[in-house]
């Protein structure tokens, strides 16, 4: 069974204690391919090296984060745009398998709402020029996030919307807009919410994720998440879904491979 984490943040300073320990942890339990979004020009050498650690299980995104939109993000955005045109410029073997993770963020204020919406809209059209998919950062930001894909709809936009936790109206939109749905860990919460509709989405529009270190699955809700965790989350969706676990670790594996290319 192979199992594909299409979100984790595994460079975390979270994980300076133990990083090679987590990683193998997340392996041994499954968990073979790995797909890491950026935050900001400061994490960008912490990626390069874990994917020079783990080439065969690490695949990089590049792109400035929601949160990190502050007064220098035309700054970070140019870091952006000039480490995907020096690595997708070329043929060599080093690549970006998407343009994330990008969107808008309304939970902390919305200060940069404005700034926020333009560089996602700008980091759209940078994945649309290098042919890649996006992965999409929406918190209390529906309406706005959907403003801008709605603006750049096309057969050129497809990705996935991490950590989707919308309605089931909000799932039908991104769908419309060719996302897939990313289901971590809120899927076994409690309040959860959307593990009551989720067998209404065929499972050909899931991809599994963590969002490690974020977001721990129950039981491990309120601790450190890690990779390995992805099997909890397998298994709920497993029970939603009425299908053997090996089944939904197939066919989510099998949809991040149609959206990364790999």
């Amino acid at each position: 069974m192979i199992l594909t984490d299409t979100h984790t943040h595994i460079y975390s300073e979270a994980f300076d204690e133990d990083q090679d320990q987590m990683i193998q942890r997340a392996i041994e339990n499954g968990v073979k391919r790995f797909f890491v979004p950026a935050i900001d020009s400061s994490y960008t050498n912490a990626m390069y090296d874990v994917e020079s650690k783990y080439p065969e299980h690490v695949f990089l995104m590049m792109g400035l984060h929601p949160i990190h939109v502050k007064e220098n993000y035309q700054e970070e955005l140019k870091h952006v745009e000039e480490e995907l045109k020096s690595r997708l410029g070329n043929n060599g073997d080093k690549k970006f398998y998407a343009v994330g993770e990008i969107g808008v963020d309304l939970y902390w204020d919305k200060k940069f709402l404005v700034a926020q919406q333009e560089a996602f809209r700008f980091q759209i059209q940078l994945a649309k020029k290098y042919k890649l998919p996006i992965v999409i950062h929406c918190r209390d930001a529906f309406k706005e996030v959907f403003e801008v894909l709605e603006q750049e709809k096309g057969e050129d936009l497809f990705g996935i919307f991490h950590c989707f936790t919308g309605t089931i109206e909000d799932a039908h939109k991104a769908i419309g807009y060719n996302m897939k749905l990313g289901i971590g860990g809120v899927v076994t919460f409690k309040n959860g919410k959307i593990d009551k509709f989720l067998n209404e989405i065929a499972p050909e529009h899931i991809v599994l994720e963590t969002d490690a270190p974020y977001l721990a699955p129950t039981p491990y809700r309120g601790k450190r998440n890690e990779s390995s965790y992805l099997v909890n989350v397998v298994e709920k969706l497993a029970d939603i879904y009425q299908i053997p676990v090996e089944k939904m670790a197939e066919i989510t594996t099998q949809n991040s491979k149609d959206i990364f290319g790999i």
